[in-house]
């Protein structure tokens, strides 16, 4: 399903979300603009909760953090009783600002600095996940004088192939992310990890990638983490805690896309763990797994208001709007593909292909390659579904654009949960006195 669970056209075939205008919003709030149906995204929390209950004895779901982050998101994210994963040190420090319980947050990264790793000794969270050599070698001198160890992971390298973009493989031999178990750098972390006194090893993780709607490579990841967790065991007396195969669940973004098998991967990895702790004679230790995209994607909707139209005959017609690669760089960044619908009335009638242009200097900027939509005029406004995950997290000030204003939908009823920026926002990070206008 590509458009929020809620969504829907109302009497005059304006699309809406819960019952609240998308038009009505843009007239509000201006476009571009993301709108958030709180609806879908509490639904996408308990499926994946109540899947992983069913599926394992021991269950965690930690919400990936890098696929948007939000006080308000935040907020839903803990009512619903998700951890959450965080990759940098900017992460960390907002969602502790945002007051998201440390005890339930893993922090992850393949370059942590020390400043960040102290911030997050300090802070108490659950859980880092080591990525490399010299992460063991700082956190060995900043633990040092603590009486309770960190706990920490370890994510290897599972040496897994996916279908996915290149730039969505995390799991392959040559990946910046992670300790090869091929190589034998994840069993040479293991040791090291063991001989400092202020970390507490409880298991691995693994992460092959993003994007992904087979269920085999991520049954495969837990098969792989229980046997090299078995192997520890034996060679360095390592008590298994914590496995985590990761998250990379793929979501549909056009029509012919599948959709996301949520109970179906739940069901798997539990019964590949079930079978593997049997075989290896381990003690079930939690599960963890870490969905973004199919939390928040499906759940947000882009609007945009069109502008400029451009006929290139025998070519193509480019449709401009007023966003672009500065609010969604996915497109641009790997070919990620997206539909599109007029928000105030439907799509039907004398459809034609169009492409869906942005407004910045970039011949990369395009948003939709080909759509089948009626003609379009300037001031029409078009919604972009699947639009929740990744594209305001990497939303840019290029071309000094204003980040979007976000909306929140519950209940029927819609709030402002961050405001678009303005000029102040941009300027507010200059040090240097512009001199008066006309001085030499």
């Amino acid at each position: 399903m590509l458009w929020p669970t809620t969504a829907t056209r109302d009497a005059d075939g304006c699309l809406t979300i819960d019952g609240v205008s998308l038009d009505a919003l843009a007239d509000t709030y201006g476009t571009p603009l993301y709108v958030f149906d709180v609806a879908t995204i509490r639904e996408q929390c308990r499926r994946y909760t109540q899947a992983l209950n069913r599926a394992w004895d021991r269950p965690r779901v930690v919400y990936a953090g890098k696929a948007g982050l939000s006080r308000a998101l935040l907020q839903i994210i803990a009512e619903e009783g998700l951890w959450l994963d965080v990759v940098s040190g900017g992460e960390l420090a907002y969602a502790l600002a945002c007051g998201f319980p440390a005890e339930r947050i893993h922090f992850h990264g393949n370059n942590k600095t020390p400043d960040e790793l102290a911030l997050a000794l300090d802070a108490g969270i659950d859980t880092i996940i080591i990525d490399n050599f010299d992460e063991i070698e700082w956190l060995k001198d900043l633990t040092q004088d603590r009486t309770t160890p960190q706990p920490v992971l370890i994510r290897v390298n599972p040496g897994i192939d996916v279908h996915t973009h290149d730039y969505r493989k995390t799991g392959i031999p040559d990946s910046k992310f992670g300790l090869g178990i091929e190589n034998g750098q994840a069993a040479e972390a293991v040791a090291r990890i063991m001989a400092v006194p202020g970390l507490r090893l409880n298991g691995f993780h693994a992460h092959v990638g993003s994007q992904i709607f087979e269920i085999d490579p991520f049954v495969d990841t837990v098969e792989t983490l229980f046997v090299f967790g078995a192997q520890m065991r034996d060679e360095h007396g390592v008590e298994i805690e914590e496995l985590s195969p990761g998250g990379g669940l793929g979501i549909p973004y056009e029509l012919q896309d599948p959709d996301s098998r949520i109970e179906e991967y739940a069901a798997a990895l539990g019964a590949c763990a079930r079978e593997c702790i049997v075989q290896h004679g381990l003690p079930a230790p939690v599960l963890t797994i870490e969905p973004g995209r199919t939390i928040v994607g499906q759940a947000g909707v882009a609007l945009y208001t069109v502008g400029s139209r451009k006929e290139i005959p025998g070519i193509r017609t480019y449709v401009s709007v007023d966003g672009g690669m500065a609010d969604n760089i996915r497109p641009a960044l790997y070919g990620a593909a997206y539909t599109a619908e007029l928000v105030a009335r439907p799509g039907d009638g004398d459809l034609r292909p169009v492409t869906i242009a942005g407004k910045y200097c970039e011949s990369g900027d395009i948003l939709i390659e080909r759509v089948d939509l009626p003609r379009l005029s300037p001031g029409d406004r078009l919604a972009i579904p699947a639009s929740g995950a990744y594209c305001l997290a990497m939303a840019s000030n290029y071309n000094q654009a204003y980040r979007p204003a976000v909306v929140f939908i519950e209940n029927g009823e819609s709030r402002l949960v961050q405001r678009r920026e303005t000029v102040e926002d941009l300027l507010r990070r200059d040090v240097l006195e512009v001199p008066p206008s006309g001085s030499a």
